[in-house]
Formats: structure tokens, sequence, C-alpha cells
């Protein structure tokens, strides 16, 4: 029987959905499904929740749970991740507070700027881990990545990994459907270009019957920005740069030096900021899952209907060769002529039994190009400092970082690092001062 492992099944809701999405995919029958977590307690949980789902679904596919993460990869034929490591207790607890002391705020901190560093340097050692079990039980597997930061980690898996990773993300679905909510528009018959990196891809072309739609966008979203509302940042954007970006306001507002500025803290209530929201949105789910779990965990049956997440998709596509166009998170390699061949892009491609094959998009306008460039310096060494162990490579992403650089000065983020570092502790031992200093009298 093939098999598709989840690592990270105790992300119970996220499981639903996209094992759900499996069992419900007719090519995807007969395929184990292996779930493998940390947290017993949340694994067992998630067994429970979709043996209902299959009894409803009447699926044909065999639902086992594993404590061993290499026999939970043995001989898989795809490898789906969700983990976090750290949790937000106490790791995304501790990637707020610390900033806070130096007058640092972050919205998200999970993808760039001090949070989105050191959730990365905490991650990407399991993720390493991960590799090393499926080149000796698993070695042509794909490997479909959604966790966070998605660029720093997809580049790792491929490269220092030797995995074949795609990197799968909500924001370039939504991208559209969201816009044109807001401003009240059709999207009927809409195409769009859409490139760049993770978090940061641009809405090069969007027509609809050959007619470019960007000049009555651009006036609906001006006349929008004289109210409060959730997408100010990125209208913001799109005004000095000419392009809408992919990611969300919130995101956005700490991927550039411009919005979150504590010498000018009216730019907050002026772009309708939401400092803070990620811990808030734990702190919410928590609550949420809480209130629903033993009402999921009773029913026998449980329905559900197939989403529009990409992985059974991508993974129908393989098996059919029916082709599927998704946006991926693949290694650069000539695709985007302006940024670096080592970056992470995030581009069209199209996925049959030959595997994920990303599209050519060529050059973008220079000033995104630019903007892109930013936040891949940040990512290049924060793999730097993760792959060598070396502190100095932590300050200078950090150094590199758009929004840390524009707030703080260089003495105030090497401190900023230290102390991370420190609050950090076991989950960052590869920067344990003690340690390196053994070394070096060693």
């Amino acid at each position: 029987m093939n098999k598709i492992t989840f690592i990270g099944a105790g992300s119970t809701v996220f499981v639903r959905n996209v094992l759900g999405d499996i069992m419900l995919t007719p090519a995807l029958q007969n395929f184990e499904l292996a779930l493998y977590d940390i947290n017993p307690q949340r694994l067992q949980e998630s067994e429970t929740l979709l043996r209902a789902m299959k009894n409803t679904a009447n699926s044909q596919c065999e639902i086992k749970s594993y404590t061993d993460r290499k026999q939970a990869l043995q001989d898989a034929k795809y490898v789906i991740n969700a983990i976090q490591v750290g949790g937000y207790d106490p790791c995304t607890i501790t990637d707020f507070e610390v900033p806070k002391k130096y007058g640092l705020r972050q919205t998200i901190a999970d993808t760039l700027g001090i949070g989105g560093i050191f959730r990365n340097l905490r991650t990407i050692p399991v993720m390493l881990d991960i590799a090393a079990d499926m080149r000796e039980v698993c070695p042509d597997a794909w490997f479909l990545n959604y966790t966070n930061p998605m660029a720093v980690l997809t580049t790792v898996m491929n490269t220092a990994g030797g995995i074949k990773t795609v990197g799968l993300c909500h924001s370039v679905q939504h991208c559209i459907p969201g816009l044109f909510e807001n401003l009240d528009m059709d999207t009927t018959n809409v195409r769009a270009k859409i490139a760049g990196i993770n978090h940061m891809a641009w809405l090069l072309e969007v027509t609809r019957d050959g007619e470019d739609l960007y000049p009555e966008i651009k006036r609906r979203a001006a006349e929008k920005q004289k109210e409060k509302h959730h997408d100010m940042v990125r209208y913001e954007l799109m005004n000095r740069f000419g392009y809408y970006v992919t990611e969300s306001s919130e995101h956005n507002a700490e991927y550039h030096p411009y919005f979150i500025k504590k010498n000018y803290p009216e730019l907050i209530e002026r772009f309708n900021i939401p400092l803070d929201e990620y811990p808030r949105r734990c702190i919410n789910q928590i609550r949420e899952w809480g209130e629903v779990r033993d009402g999921l965990m009773e029913s026998e049956s449980l329905t559900h209907t197939r989403s529009l997440e990409y992985a059974s998709h991508i993974l129908e596509a393989m098996e059919t060769d029916k082709p599927f166009k998704i946006a991926g998170n693949v290694m650069n390699n000539g695709l985007i002529t302006n940024l670096p061949q080592d970056a992470c892009v995030e581009v069209p491609c199209l996925v049959d039994a030959s595997g994920v094959n990303p599209t050519y998009v060529g050059a973008l306008p220079p000033q995104l190009a630019a903007l892109n460039q930013t936040n891949i310096n940040t990512q290049r060494l924060t793999i730097e400092a993760a792959l060598t162990g070396k502190r100095e490579h932590v300050y200078h992403a950090a150094l590199l970082d758009p929004h840390t650089a524009a707030e703080l000065s260089i003495d105030d983020i090497v401190s900023l690092c230290d102390d991370l570092i420190e609050a950090h502790g076991d989950w960052l031992p590869q920067f344990d001062a003690r340690r390196e200093t053994a070394s070096a009298i060693r």
C-alpha cells in the first residue's frame, strides 16, 4: 500500500482539511495515511477525527498513527509537513515579548523580522532531521511544506536537505478573491499573473477579456483609503510601488521599514495595523479548539467537503498525470531573472506525473525585485546562521532585516539577538555561548 505521511498531525483542524480532502479524492484511495506528532494526545485526537470522517466518506484509505518518525516515513511516497517548533508557549511568546523590551513591535512574526529569524533558527534543525530520515527510508518522496517561514524552510529542504520539496501557501489563492471583494468588483473571467517570493509575490497582470483592470483597481483603492479598512498597508504599497502584493497587510506591515515605527506612532492608527495580532490568534485558536474538541471527538461520523488546499490536488495530478496549476515555492533556477539563483521564489507551476514543473517568469519590475531582495538578504543570512551555527550570522540576518534595522541601532540589534538566544535556551542549543567557549578552549 502506498503511503502519505503527515508530520505535525497534531494540527487537528489542518489535518481535517488536508487529509479529509485526500479521503474524498478517488485517485488517492488505498493509500495509508500515516500520522506523526510529538504530542500523543493531539495525535490521538487527529486519528479519532479522521476515522469518523472516513466512516462518512466511505474512504478506502487506511489511517495509522506512529510515535516513531522514521517508521511513519518508511516507504512514504508523499510527505506533508505542518510542524511548529516551540509552539505558542513558550516560543511565540518569547519572539514577541523580548523585542518589546527594545521598543520593537511586530504583528505576525512568523516569516521575516526578528520573530521570523528565530522561528527559522529553531525549526531548521528539526527540518534537517526529517530530511535525514527521508534520505534513509523514503528518498524519492515529494515533500509538501506548509510550515512557515516558507521560503527559508523550502530552500533548506531542497538544498541542505536534499529532498524534493515544494512550499505551499494560501496567499496567492486568496489574492484576487480578497482584493476584488474588498473593492466590490466582479471576479468573473479574471486572469492574473502573480510571481515574486512567498508572502511578497506581486499581482503583475490582472485582466478581463484582454482589458487591464489595474486602473479601476487603483481608482477604487484610492477611494477606499479614505476610510478605515483591513488592507490599508497593501493599498499604500500599491500606490507607491505600482503593484498589489499577495500577503495580508498585517504581514506586510512588518516586511518593510515604513509602517511600524516607534517615532511615528500615528502610523499604526493611520494604516490600521494590528500589533501583536499573531498571539491573539493563537489564544483564540486554543480557546476555540477547547470549545469544539469534545463534540468532535464523540462523533462517530463527520462530513467534509473538499477544500481548496493544494495538497490533494497536487497528489491527484501526480497520480493521474492530469495537470493541475498551483502557485508553488521552488528554487529560482532562472525563473525570475533579476532575483538570485539560490533564492526560493513563488511562481506558477504545473503539476503532473513528472512532478512540480515551475514556469518561467522573466524579470520583475525593478522596484519589486528590489523589495524582494531586502527580504531575501535576511533569508540567506538566516540560513547561513542555521547551517554554520555561527552567532555572528544571526546578527547579520537581523541587521539586514528592513523593519529591525529601521528601528534599532547596531548595538541594540546585537544585544536583542543575544537576549533572544538566551531566552530560547534549549530551543537554540547550537548558539549556546557556553558551548562556543568550551569548543574554543578545546
